[in-house]
């Protein structure tokens, strides 16, 4: 079996291992594909590993060896999904294997923000806390989480995830989803969007990105949120108006927002994100820890075994 992977480099930049994949076929990784390239490394492609290298019905239908596409990542908006259906290819993705690196990211971010503790690490190197006189001192204001409403929209395995922590440090947890599963979670304090808005502290975003809620966090939006609250996304891009964040960021419309994705990635330097002291980036890390990169090689290693004995799993078309 012929499999090439044709953006490796995010998945194991060398501190990883290939060897559940390698052992299933001949392999051949690329760390990235530049869109002119796509056909040509593609061409004797039995399995196709892509993570964001677009997939789309123009390539496929100059693939005529290609039998599968494993998604080496949860979202698989980078691939025809409908084109490889109609060719009879399957399109197999990776779900859940970042859950716990994401929801402790989302803490990464908050808890960097309410504390800045390289702020203070800088100002302490640079001499302040020895010429201020006191046995502490403190730039920023430095919040307390308990007590403080958390709303999270969407529940799925990182919605839940992040729930727990957010008990944890003693928050209150309202929830927000298009399709309540109210008999499975009877305990969740389940809300319509605009009273979780209304209320919450901090708005986390955990949904895939759709049709349906493409730009959900527009103007409309962000005016319901407190102008006390911090808005976190580690989940898509394209779930927010970036340009309707920037406003508000501006106007103090929110607190803050705390970002590990962005409009484009990476991130271009003429991005008024950059500019804004009330929004903190990460660029894109949040599933990135080893543990999770080795729980999705696995997964794309299990998704490849299944097909090849004819019974494939995780597939989204």
């Amino acid at each position: 079996m012929r499999i090439v992977a044709l953006d490796g480099y995010t998945m194991n930049p060398g501190d990883n291992t290939w060897q559940p994949v390698e052992v299933l076929g001949e392999f051949t990784v690329h760390d990235r594909t530049p869109n002119e390239e796509i056909v040509a490394r593609s061409l004797d492609a039995e399995i196709l590993l892509t993570n964001k290298t677009p997939i789309g019905s123009g390539v496929l239908a100059q693939l005529p060896k290609l039998r599968m596409i494993a998604v080496t990542a949860t979202g698989y908006n980078q691939v025809d999904v409908v084109a490889a259906r109609r060719r009879g290819i399957p399109v197999c993705n990776a779900p859940e294997y970042g859950t716990r690196s994401v929801a402790q990211h989302v803490f990464a971010l908050i808890l960097s923000f309410l504390h800045q503790p390289a702020l203070h690490d800088a100002a302490v190197r640079d001499g302040q806390w020895m010429k201020s006189g006191d046995f502490c001192f403190w730039l920023t204001p430095i919040e307390e989480l308990a007590d403080q409403t958390m709303g999270i929209i969407g529940y799925g395995k990182i919605g839940q995830a992040v729930s727990k922590l957010a008990e944890a440090f003693g928050m209150n947890v309202v929830v927000y989803s298009p399709r309540p599963k109210r008999k499975e979670f009877p305990a969740v304090q389940w809300m319509e969007l605009d009273q979780l808005l209304e209320i919450s502290d901090m708005v986390t975003l955990h949904c895939p990105q759709t049709d349906e809620n493409a730009g959900m966090v527009n103007a409309a939006f962000l005016d319901k949120m407190k102008s006390t609250a911090i808005l976190v996304n580690a989940s898509r891009s394209g779930l927010v108006v970036e340009s309707d964040l920037v406003r508000a960021l501006q106007e103090g419309r929110i607190k803050a927002a705390l970002l590990d994705v962005t409009s484009t990635e990476p991130i271009q330097d003429d991005n008024p994100l950059l500019t804004l002291e009330n929004c903190l980036i990460t660029p894109h890390v949040a599933w990135a820890s080893l543990e999770s990169r080795q729980r999705l090689l696995q997964v794309t290693a299990d998704n490849i075994r299944a097909f090849i004995d004819g019974q494939p799993i995780n597939v989204v078309n």
